[in-house]
Protein backbone atom coordinates (compact mmCIF):
# COMPACT_ATOMS: atom_id res chain seq x y z
CA UNK A 1 0.00 0.00 0.00
CA UNK A 2 1.28 3.42 -0.94
CA UNK A 3 0.99 5.74 2.06
CA UNK A 4 2.31 8.79 0.23
CA UNK A 5 -0.63 8.91 -2.20
CA UNK A 6 -2.88 11.17 -0.03
CA UNK A 7 -0.03 13.60 0.45
CA UNK A 8 0.65 13.78 -3.27
CA UNK A 9 -3.00 14.59 -3.89
CA UNK A 10 -2.94 17.48 -1.39
CA UNK A 11 0.15 18.96 -2.93
CA UNK A 12 -1.15 18.49 -6.45
CA UNK A 13 -4.43 20.22 -5.63
CA UNK A 14 -2.77 23.41 -4.37
CA UNK A 15 -2.70 26.34 -6.75
CA UNK A 16 0.63 26.86 -8.43
CA UNK A 17 2.39 30.04 -7.34
CA UNK A 18 3.76 31.70 -10.46
CA UNK A 19 7.45 32.46 -10.57
CA UNK A 20 8.61 36.09 -10.60
CA UNK A 21 9.59 36.14 -14.31
CA UNK A 22 6.11 34.90 -15.25
CA UNK A 23 4.50 37.64 -13.16
CA UNK A 24 6.69 40.38 -14.59
CA UNK A 25 6.16 39.17 -18.14
CA UNK A 26 2.38 39.42 -17.70
CA UNK A 27 2.45 43.07 -16.66
CA UNK A 28 2.18 45.91 -19.10
CA UNK A 29 3.61 49.32 -18.24
CA UNK A 30 1.03 51.12 -16.10
CA UNK A 31 -1.09 47.99 -15.62
CA UNK A 32 -2.37 47.06 -12.17
CA UNK A 33 -2.49 43.38 -11.19
CA UNK A 34 -6.02 42.04 -10.79
CA UNK A 35 -5.31 39.99 -7.66
CA UNK A 36 -3.14 40.33 -4.57
CA UNK A 37 -0.13 38.04 -4.55
CA UNK A 38 0.48 36.04 -1.42
CA UNK A 39 3.68 34.30 -0.45
CA UNK A 40 3.98 31.01 1.39
CA UNK A 41 6.98 29.84 3.37
CA UNK A 42 6.79 26.25 2.09
CA UNK A 43 4.59 24.41 -0.36
CA UNK A 44 2.01 22.35 1.48
CA UNK A 45 1.44 24.87 4.29
CA UNK A 46 -1.24 27.52 4.64
CA UNK A 47 -0.78 30.59 2.49
CA UNK A 48 -0.98 33.86 4.40
CA UNK A 49 -0.23 37.51 3.78
CA UNK A 50 -1.63 40.98 4.23
CA UNK A 51 -2.31 43.70 1.75
CA UNK A 52 -1.32 47.27 2.51
CA UNK A 53 -4.98 48.26 2.89
CA UNK A 54 -5.57 45.61 5.56
CA UNK A 55 -2.47 46.73 7.42
CA UNK A 56 -3.56 50.40 7.30
CA UNK A 57 -7.01 49.50 8.64
CA UNK A 58 -5.40 47.74 11.61
CA UNK A 59 -3.13 50.75 12.24
CA UNK A 60 -6.13 53.12 12.20
CA UNK A 61 -8.10 50.93 14.61
CA UNK A 62 -5.16 50.70 17.01
CA UNK A 63 -4.71 54.48 16.78
CA UNK A 64 -8.35 55.13 17.63
CA UNK A 65 -8.21 52.76 20.59
CA UNK A 66 -5.03 54.43 21.84
CA UNK A 67 -6.57 57.89 21.48
CA UNK A 68 -9.44 56.79 23.70
CA UNK A 69 -7.53 54.66 26.20
CA UNK A 70 -4.46 56.81 26.94
CA UNK A 71 -6.28 59.90 28.31
CA UNK A 72 -8.49 57.64 30.41
CA UNK A 73 -5.45 55.83 31.78
CA UNK A 74 -3.67 59.12 32.58
CA UNK A 75 -6.80 60.35 34.39
CA UNK A 76 -6.87 57.12 36.40
CA UNK A 77 -3.23 57.62 37.42
CA UNK A 78 -3.94 61.21 38.58
CA UNK A 79 -6.97 60.05 40.57
CA UNK A 80 -4.88 57.31 42.16
CA UNK A 81 -2.17 59.80 43.16
CA UNK A 82 -4.84 62.08 44.67
CA UNK A 83 -6.17 59.17 46.76
CA UNK A 84 -2.64 58.46 47.98
CA UNK A 85 -2.21 62.15 48.89
CA UNK A 86 -5.50 62.09 50.80
CA UNK A 87 -4.29 59.07 52.74
CA UNK A 88 -1.04 60.85 53.53
CA UNK A 89 -2.92 63.96 54.75
CA UNK A 90 -5.18 61.82 56.95
CA UNK A 91 -2.14 60.14 58.51
CA UNK A 92 -0.47 63.54 59.06
CA UNK A 93 -3.68 64.85 60.71
CA UNK A 94 -3.70 61.91 63.13
CA UNK A 95 -0.09 62.64 63.99
CA UNK A 96 -0.97 66.32 64.51
CA UNK A 97 -3.61 65.35 67.06
CA UNK A 98 -1.07 63.19 68.90
CA UNK A 99 1.46 66.06 68.73
CA UNK A 100 -1.15 68.36 70.35
CA UNK A 101 -1.70 65.86 73.19
CA UNK A 102 2.04 65.48 73.77
CA UNK A 103 3.14 69.15 73.46
CA UNK A 104 -0.05 71.24 73.79
CA UNK A 105 0.47 72.79 70.35
CA UNK A 106 0.32 71.68 66.73
CA UNK A 107 3.50 71.05 64.72
CA UNK A 108 4.39 73.81 62.28
CA UNK A 109 6.09 71.58 59.67
CA UNK A 110 6.08 68.05 58.32
CA UNK A 111 9.60 67.24 59.59
CA UNK A 112 8.61 68.16 63.16
CA UNK A 113 5.80 65.59 62.84
CA UNK A 114 8.34 62.98 61.70
CA UNK A 115 6.32 62.50 58.49
CA UNK A 116 7.71 62.45 54.96
CA UNK A 117 5.69 61.73 51.85
CA UNK A 118 6.68 58.73 49.72
CA UNK A 119 9.10 59.64 46.93
CA UNK A 120 6.64 58.94 44.12
CA UNK A 121 4.03 61.13 45.86
CA UNK A 122 6.55 63.91 46.52
CA UNK A 123 6.98 64.30 42.75
CA UNK A 124 3.22 64.93 42.36
CA UNK A 125 2.28 66.98 45.44
CA UNK A 126 3.76 69.59 47.76
CA UNK A 127 2.49 69.28 51.34
CA UNK A 128 2.31 72.19 53.79
CA UNK A 129 0.98 72.85 57.29
CA UNK A 130 -0.57 76.11 58.48
CA UNK A 131 -1.07 76.45 62.25
CA UNK A 132 -2.65 79.02 64.53
CA UNK A 133 -1.87 79.09 68.27
CA UNK A 134 -4.89 81.16 69.33
CA UNK A 135 -7.50 79.60 71.48
CA UNK A 136 -8.28 76.98 70.35
CA UNK A 137 -5.18 75.94 68.37
CA UNK A 138 -5.89 74.94 64.76
CA UNK A 139 -4.09 73.51 61.77
CA UNK A 140 -4.72 73.10 58.07
CA UNK A 141 -2.88 70.52 55.99
CA UNK A 142 -2.67 71.27 52.27
CA UNK A 143 -1.61 69.13 49.34
CA UNK A 144 -0.86 71.18 46.22
CA UNK A 145 -0.46 69.30 42.94
CA UNK A 146 2.65 69.86 40.84
CA UNK A 147 3.66 68.79 37.34
CA UNK A 148 1.25 66.59 35.40
CA UNK A 149 -0.89 66.21 38.53
CA UNK A 150 -2.10 69.80 37.97
CA UNK A 151 -4.40 68.39 35.25
CA UNK A 152 -6.38 66.56 37.95
CA UNK A 153 -9.90 67.83 38.70
CA UNK A 154 -8.77 68.66 42.28
CA UNK A 155 -5.26 70.14 42.17
CA UNK A 156 -5.47 71.36 45.80
CA UNK A 157 -6.78 69.28 48.69
CA UNK A 158 -6.99 70.39 52.32
CA UNK A 159 -7.76 68.85 55.70
CA UNK A 160 -8.10 70.80 58.95
CA UNK A 161 -8.14 69.99 62.67
CA UNK A 162 -11.96 69.68 62.71
CA UNK A 163 -11.86 67.04 59.97
CA UNK A 164 -13.17 69.36 57.25
CA UNK A 165 -12.02 68.16 53.84
CA UNK A 166 -12.07 70.44 50.84
CA UNK A 167 -13.05 70.31 48.06
CA UNK A 168 -15.84 68.04 49.24
CA UNK A 169 -16.42 66.37 45.88
CA UNK A 170 -12.84 65.13 45.73
CA UNK A 171 -12.63 63.25 49.00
Amino acid sequence: MDWSAPFRRVRASQPRIPALPELVAGLRPGAVPQRAFRVSAKAGFAVCGFTLLELMIVVVIVGILAAIALPSYASFLRKSARAEAQSFLTDAAARQQQFLVDRRAYAASMPSLNVTPPTDLATKFTFTIATADGPPPTFTLTGQAIGDQLKDQCPTITLDNAGNRTPTGCW
